[in-house]
């Protein structure tokens, strides 16, 4: 089949990657000048199979209000009149329920676990390199209350399978030696010691490369003006270049999604929520991370990328911006250098990019109402994480396989 990608960030690339290994002629579109140059370029760099929960979770609002009023907030939030926004934070709202959280973390954790598999495949078979180590995610807790508040994750994590360790702050450090400067500031932590580091955007161009050798194209600096669809079955993409034939589309355009859907009458729940990143120089190494520690207080990922740490978080709600406000990295500087002062912050490069966030964590993958068009996007902060699962089970869903994994509450019919 002439299969038609929409895309060339690190969902659209690995698609590709997967559906041209599973015989289809495949073509990626993309308004950038090479993969991965938005949200996939200077992403936190954690692959967190483990630590991998909704935002909508029990206690999410009343912590929310409390965010708000933070000097160095995890949550920003930019009111305005946008029907989408609002529509988004209230069904957010409705899966701030500790039934919903435990279905969603299920589903995520599910598809995080089949990608770390399908990613180790992945490693294997094209022996790409990516600044990738495989030394887990320490959760890390300053206070008491959210050590206990980390029961729900253990629990969720026990049931399905996902291993773990709850440390005290010795623990820690034992995970963490550089940790051992700033001892008094740790209460405990959570590692799930399955989880891995690496740089997104190597990895993507790398992939790529592979996936050109297995005759994919990619069509840079298109803009995408539309789908052709006919009788109910997805034909073509209309690009200023002209119109591409396609006998399937895979919709990957991150937060961009909805917008080209809209047109048709499909309503996809998918807002950008903004993160921010810096990647820092380490100048003393004894100082730094060795894989990724989180910050829970603040929701920061720490993460070591060779001789880089990369700092990358926060949740600024305000639609489809791109600024750099000098307070967001501020709330960077202030948690890495609190944390692992090895680093020369004043050489660090400052980045933020618009994850594609679901109301319900979970990304949308799956077939839509029109034939042949396909969806596989709204992975939030965590489509490093899960984009080579992600893969697999979309080109499965293309080539009328089933997945190994049971991807039927994925698509985009359980919000119907």
């Amino acid at each position: 089949m002439k299969v038609v990608v929409l895309g060339a960030g690190i969902i659209g690339v690995t698609s590709a990657y997967q559906l041209a290994k599973a015989g289809h002629e495949v073509t990626v579109i993309d308004r950038q000048q090479g993969p991965a140059l938005e949200t996939s370029f200077a992403n936190a760099g954690e692959v967190s199979f483990g630590y991998c929960s909704p935002w909508a979770a029990p206690g999410i609002p009343m912590k929310a209000i409390k965010w708000l009023f933070m000097h160095h907030a995890p949550l920003i939030l930019r009111p305005k009149v946008d029907a989408a926004m609002l529509s988004w934070l209230v069904k957010m709202l409705s899966n701030c329920t500790s039934e919903r959280y435990a279905i969603n973390k299920s589903r995520m954790l599910r598809l995080a676990d089949y990608s770390r598999i399908s990613l180790a495949q992945v490693r294997e078979e094209t022996g790409i390199a990516y600044d990738e180590r495989m030394q887990g995610t320490l959760q890390l807790f300053r206070t008491h209350h959210q050590l206990d508040a980390s029961a729900k994750d253990v629990k969720a994590l026990a049931a399905d399978g996902i291993p773990y360790e709850v440390l005290d702050p010795d623990g820690c450090i034992r995970v963490e030696p550089a940790l051992r400067h700033v001892r008094e500031k740790i209460v405990g932590g959570l590692l799930t010691p399955k989880d891995e580091t690496g740089d997104c955007f190597k990895f993507t161009n790398a992939l790529a490369a592979k996936a050109i050798e297995l005759g994919v194209q990619f069509q840079y600096g298109a803009t995408i003006k539309g789908l052709d669809v006919q009788g109910g079955q997805a034909r073509g993409v209309l690009t200023d270049r002209g119109r591409v034939d396609a006998d399937a589309v895979v919709v990957a355009l991150g937060s961009y999604s909805p917008l080209l859907l809209k047109p048709l009458g499909i309503r996809l729940s998918v807002y950008p929520v903004k993160g921010y990143s810096l990647t820092i120089p380490i100048t003393d190494a004894s100082r730094a991370p060795e894989s990724t520690v989180m910050d829970e207080t603040y929701k920061i990922a720490i993460t070591r990328l060779g001789d880089r740490i990369r700092v990358g978080g926060m949740a600024e709600i305000s639609g489809y911006t791109n600024d750099l406000g000098l307070p967001r990295r501020q709330t960077l500087e202030h948690s890495v250098t609190d944390l692992f002062p090895g680093g020369d912050v004043a050489k660090a490069s400052f980045w933020s990019g618009l994850r594609p966030m679901t109301p319900d964590g979970t990304p949308v993958i799956g077939p839509t109402k029109v034939k042949g068009l396909f969806l596989n996007t709204g992975h939030g902060t965590l489509g490093w994480t899960m984009s080579s699962g992600s893969a697999r089970v979309i080109s499965d869903l293309v080539s009328g396989r089933k997945p190994d994994i049971d991807a039927t509450d994925l698509a985009i019919s359980r919000y119907a």
